[in-house]
């Protein structure tokens, strides 16, 4: 990751991008084919703007009260939110219809109250399904092997559209460390995609942040949430 030392958001922006397409050429990958959701956590919504005017498109969100002033600030704008953040089930409600992409969807019980709440509101709420792919008790997420047998369930769910899933791997010291994670990720939603359960599309992968995008995008990342490598390190 090439970005330059203390460069403005606008630089940074342009570099990522840059640096998302060259990871890409070299999976093999379409130009525009990755996505990148810019992590606005502890962001202000002039640092948001300075970003959009460089070319940020979708804004990721992790705190439900953090993000609810700033999409109001920058309605009308050409953005779409998404919510990236742990997701309870209490919250899911205020969540619904307000984001455009839930990526953090970690249970069938979860899945279930949104899917409430949809039904409530008239529409289909788009999704991603969280892997814990290590089985780190610390962490959300779906194990691979109960997903693969709650997939149906969450399938027959009719006010949820499951676009793919989402993982966030174990820390490390090496961007490669993170590769065979991302590789796993990828090849669960193979095997899972030939379930052919309708309502279910797995073809989005979320993975990969400021620390090992590149490495995601070479695994088959379709989105990688970045946060840092554009606005700086933040106090949270």
């Amino acid at each position: 990751m090439d970005l330059r030392a203390g460069g403005s958001i606008s630089e940074n922006v342009r570099d990522l991008l840059e640096q998302i397409w060259h990871a890409t050429e070299r999976s093999g990958g379409a130009k525009g084919s990755v996505r990148l959701v810019a992590a606005t956590k502890s962001v202000g919504v002039e640092q948001i703007r300075e970003g959009i005017a460089a070319g940020l498109t979708i804004l990721g969100e992790n705190r439900l009260q953090e993000a609810l002033p700033k999409i109001e600030a920058l309605k009308g704008l050409p953005i779409q939110w998404h919510f990236i953040g742990h997701l309870q089930r209490r919250k899911a409600r205020s969540v619904v219809g307000v984001f455009d992409l839930i990526h953090s969807v970690d249970s069938l019980e979860l899945a279930e109250e949104i899917d409430k709440r949809a039904q409530d509101a008239g529409i289909r709420q788009a999704v991603l399904l969280e892997v814990n792919l290590e089985g780190e008790p610390t962490k959300s997420g779906f194990q691979p092997d109960d997903l693969e047998r709650l997939l149906p369930q969450v399938g027959a769910l009719s006010h949820i559209e499951v676009r793919g899933l989402m993982a966030i791997p174990p820390p490390a010291s090496e961007p490669e460390q993170a590769r065979p994670f991302f590789r796993r990720l990828r090849e669960l939603a193979e095997r899972l995609s030939r379930q052919g359960i309708s309502r279910v599309s797995l073809k989005e992968l979320s993975m990969g942040m400021s620390s090992d995008y590149p490495v995601a995008v070479e695994e088959g990342a379709t989105m990688v949430r970045v946060g840092t490598a554009i606005f700086g390190a933040r106090h949270v």
